[in-house]
């Protein structure tokens, strides 16, 4: 039969010499283990540092963005007043055309009603294009960021 001692490691004939080597690997892996700790607390101040300034400029692009929503919109409502004063002012003008030309006792006059025609059928078209280019939006979207 086989001793049943001799399947289990043999055990040191001094232990002095087996704790020192344990001793220094346990002081090697703190000091390991400490440099890891600062490289990663390093790490967070970074990473929190970085956030801090990417959340400044997100609140200056905003800032930005909202400012220039706000001058944009008044500039196309200032382009709509005048569109909306032009096609009067030409509205005007045709009615004066046509009484001055039926003043005059001229007959033809439809091709001058046409041509008017066509130049506010002209200025309602771009004034659609324009309103669809440019929407208005409720700027309190911009506002609640």
């Amino acid at each position: 039969m086989a001793d049943p001692d001799s399947s289990a490691p043999s055990l040191p004939l001094s232990t002095k010499e087996n704790i020192t080597p344990i001793s220094s690997k346990i002081a090697e892996l703190n000091e390991s283990r400490s440099e890891l700790l600062g490289r990663i607390q390093g790490l967070k101040q970074d990473l929190q540092g970085w956030r801090s300034k990417l959340d400044t400029q997100v609140k200056v692009y905003r800032d930005e963005l909202s400012e220039l929503k706000k001058t944009l919109n008044v500039e196309v409502e200032q382009l709509r007043t005048e569109f909306q004063d032009l096609r009067t002012t030409l509205q005007q003008q045709q009615e004066d055309v046509t009484a001055s030309l039926r003043n005059l006792g001229l007959q033809d006059v439809s091709t001058d009603v046409k041509k008017a025609e066509s130049q506010e059928a002209k200025i309602e078209e771009i004034d659609q294009k324009e309103q669809q280019v440019l929407p208005e939006e409720d700027n309190s979207k911009v506002a609640e960021n």
